[in-house]
C-alpha cells in the first residue's frame, strides 16, 4: 500500500530541522543541531514536543558545545583586573620590552605646601578666618566657668593646663599680628620713598628683629610687665652662662 504524501500545509507547520519519516536518525540529528540556532522560540517549543524533552536537551547541549569550540582561542596575555600584574603564558617566550600595568598610588597632598592651593597671604588668611577668634573667646570663657566648678583634683589640673595653653596661643597670635602690622608699615614707607623718587631701602633680618624687639618692649612697658620680663630674661641668661663655667676642683 502506497503511503500518502504529506500536504504543503503540514510541511510548512513542521519546524526546520525536524526528522522526516524516511531520513536516517544520525542525519536528522545533525540537521537538528545545525538548525536549532536559526529557529524561533515557538519552533523550539514545537520541536521539544515532537522529539521529547530528553532528546531536545541533548541536541541543544551538543549545539552549544559546538559553538564554544568554534570560538577563537583566548589571547595568551590577559588581565582579569586592571590592578593585577600581567599573566604571561609559559609556552610563549617573554619579550624583552613588555607592557607594564601602572599602579595607581594615593598621593597625600598638603595644602600648605602645594601650589594648587595658591600663595599664602597672612592678611587675607586672617580676614577669612576672623570668625575663629570669636569661637576661641567663647571656648576660653567656657573653660573658666568649668574651672570655677572644679576647685581641686585632677580635673582642675587639666582645665588649668588647657586655659594656660589657650592663653599662650592667644599671646602668640597677638605677637604675630603685631609683627605683620610692623612689616606693613615698613612696606608703606618703602612705597612712599619710591613715589618721591628715592631709592627704597630694605632692612636686613637683624634690623627687623631689633625693630620687633623695640616694639615688644613698648608693648610690655604699656602693660607694666617690662620688669618681670627682664627679670626672667636675666635668670635665663644666668643659667646659660653657669653651664659654660668650669667646675671647681674641690
Amino acid at each position: 500500500m502506497r503511503g500518502t504524501r504529506p500536504s504543503a500545509g503540514a510541511a510548512a507547520r513542521r519546524p526546520r530541522g525536524a526528522q522526516d519519516a524516511g531520513e536516517e536518525p544520525g542525519a536528522a540529528a545533525c540537521d537538528l543541531q545545525r538548525g536549532t540556532s536559526n529557529m524561533s522560540f515557538e519552533e523550539l517549543l514545537e520541536l521539544e514536543s515532537q522529539v521529547g524533552t530528553k532528546t531536545y536537551k541533548r541536541l541543544v547541549v551538543a549545539n552549544s558545545t559546538k559553538k564554544q569550540r568554534s570560538r577563537p582561542s583566548v589571547q595568551s596575555t590577559c588581565v582579569a583586573d586592571k590592578h593585577r600584574p600581567l599573566e604571561m603564558s609559559a609556552k610563549i617566550q617573554v619579550p624583552f620590552l613588555r607592557q607594564v600595568v601602572p599602579i595607581c598610588k594615593k598621593v597625600a597632598r598638603d595644602p600648605r605646601f602645594d601650589d594648587l592651593s595658591g600663595e599664602y597671604n597672612p592678611e587675607v588668611f586672617d580676614k577669612t578666618y576672623q570668625f575663629l577668634d570669636d569661637i576661641r573667646a567663647k571656648e576660653k570663657q567656657l573653660v573658666k566657668k568649668q574651672l570655677k566648678k572644679h576647685r581641686s583634683g585632677e580635673e582642675h589640673e587639666k582645665l588649668q593646663q588647657l586655659l594656660q595653653r589657650m592663653e599662650q596661643q592667644e599671646m602668640a597670635q597677638q605677637e604675630r599680628k603685631r609683627l605683620q602690622e610692623l612689616h606693613l608699615v615698613l612696606k608703606q614707607e618703602r612705597r612712599a620713598q619710591a613715589q618721591h623718587g628715592h631709592r627704597p631701602y630694605f632692612l636686613k633680618k637683624s634690623e627687623q628683629r631689633q625693630l620687633a624687639l623695640a616694639e615688644k618692649f613698648k608693648e610690655l612697658r604699656r602693660r607694666r610687665k617690662l620688669e618681670s620680663f627682664l627679670n626672667r630674661k636675666r635668670r635665663r641668661n644666668a643659667g646659660k652662662d653657669k653651664r659654660h663655667l668650669p667646675l671647681s676642683k674641690e
